[in-house]
């Protein structure tokens, strides 16, 4: 049995892809915040400890980066198979809308790498507060 894709199935991805976007955004605005305090924390008083976070946070803003770009990939796709469906070009709007659930899902694989990563920023943090104690 073959589904039949229709304009709906697409727009579905809407509201789950804009949240997304906004939550990696928030991401983002909270990265950037902590590399303008590292920063006066570094000129402050230099110690190994902000060089490890900050390599840590290169690596959390390239994902993020690419994390929203394939996001806006995704729902690029989405509103083309939407378009190609009016259109009524069924083939091509499956193989689309395919790509636009892959993106999702890379995306969302960056998301988890990301995470993981923050996880252990905030290891990193915690190492350094119980050794100034």
């Amino acid at each position: 049995m073959v589904m039949t894709l229709t304009m709906s199935i697409p727009a579905l991805l809407f509201p789950a892809i804009s949240l997304t976007m906004l939550a990696y955004n928030a991401r983002y605005l909270a990265i950037a915040g902590l590399v303008r305090q590292l920063y006066n924390e570094h000129v402050a008083s230099p110690s190994p400890n902000i060089v490890l976070q900050i390599k840590n946070l290169r690596k959390r803003l390239w994902l993020i980066r690419n994390m929203q770009a394939i996001a806006i990939l995704s729902f690029l796709t989405s509103v083309i198979t939407m378009f190609l469906l009016y259109v009524e070009h069924n083939n091509l709007a499956n193989l689309i809308f395919g790509i636009s659930l892959l993106c999702l899902m890379i995306s969302l694989i960056l998301s988890f790498i990301e995470v993981q990563i923050s996880t252990k920023a905030l290891a990193i943090r915690l190492d350094s507060i119980q050794k100034n104690e």
